[in-house]
């Protein structure tokens, strides 16, 4: 059986490695990132970073560009004079990234790993009772490219805006302004749709139809793909889906068969192995 891992790079490669040897595994990225052409702001906010009782990343990426642009945060952590500040992440892939930049892991808060699932809702039940009125929590995302079609950017760093009920990050964010934080917002990379080729094209028109199984691990990939073969049928295409948010995504895309796993590599074999 073929797997079509749509992770961004470096990530799909690793992960393209982590299946072969149960599955013939093809990286197909959906997402592109690339550094911010001016880090001054965030490099303006790494010098605050003991001003916030908690930052939280939002994936692996956000903490890998936060730090290149912060490398004095390396040692932050040792010495007499370390902060307070409390590192959040949704996963254990963000996690790990958070440890290789030298955050001791005492000081970083991630969801059970029993969790039902990796995501801001999970992380709450782990951290909520770190937050008193008036906590400052920064938040650590990606921010759509300047040629990405989908919808308006945010501002680089930006208080969060009270509004409708959201998911992920923005849920976050109102729950922890309900709890009497002061949250903020900075953009640490540019994320957008990858460029294809025909041969790119001519793999995912192919595994549209030919029973392979598509990884998903971004709802916004999914978007991706969407504009990227706008004509193309879905009606005989299977996928495993790494949040519930992105398995509603593929169904609505059109995808015949969608089965949800959590982002461990033993549940999504176990998803893939379910499709065979």
């Amino acid at each position: 059986m073929r797997v079509i891992v749509t992770r961004v790079q470096p990530q799909a490669a690793h992960w393209v490695q982590r299946l072969s040897p149960r599955c013939e595994a093809v990286a197909l990225p959906l997402l592109e990132t690339r550094a911010l052409p001016d880090t001054s702001v965030l490099q303006t906010v790494g010098q605050r970073w003991s001003d916030y009782a908690a930052v939280m990343f939002v994936s692996s990426h956000a903490v890998d560009f936060f730090f290149k642009s912060n490398p004095a945060l390396a040692g932050i952590y040792h010495g007499a004079d370390a902060p307070d500040t409390r590192v959040w992440v949704p996963g254990p892939g963000t996690g790990a990234a958070v440890l290789a930049q030298g955050v001791p892991a005492y000081q970083v808060d991630s969801p059970a790993a029993d969790s039902g699932q990796f995501d801001s809702e999970a992380l709450w039940q782990q951290v909520q009772g770190q937050i008193t009125p008036g906590a400052r929590v920064l938040i650590v995302r990606g921010d759509l490219r300047d040629d990405d079609p989908q919808g308006d950017r945010p501002a680089a760093v930006a208080p969060a805006e009270p509004g409708t009920p959201g998911v992920g990050r923005e849920w976050l964010a109102q729950t922890l302004r309900q709890a009497g934080a002061v949250v903020d917002f900075v953009v640490a990379y540019q994320r957008g749709a990858p460029v294809w080729g025909a041969s790119e094209r001519a793999l995912a028109t192919q595994a549209a139809a030919d029973g392979s199984v598509w990884l998903f691990s971004s709802a916004e990939a999914v978007q991706h793909l969407a504009t990227l073969l706008p004509n193309q049928s879905w009606a005989q295409a299977r996928a495993v889906a790494t949040h519930d948010r992105i398995a509603q995504a593929a169904r609505a895309l059109g995808f015949a068969d969608v089965v949800e796993a959590r982002p461990t590599l033993s549940d999504v074999v176990a998803s893939i192995e379910s499709l065979a």
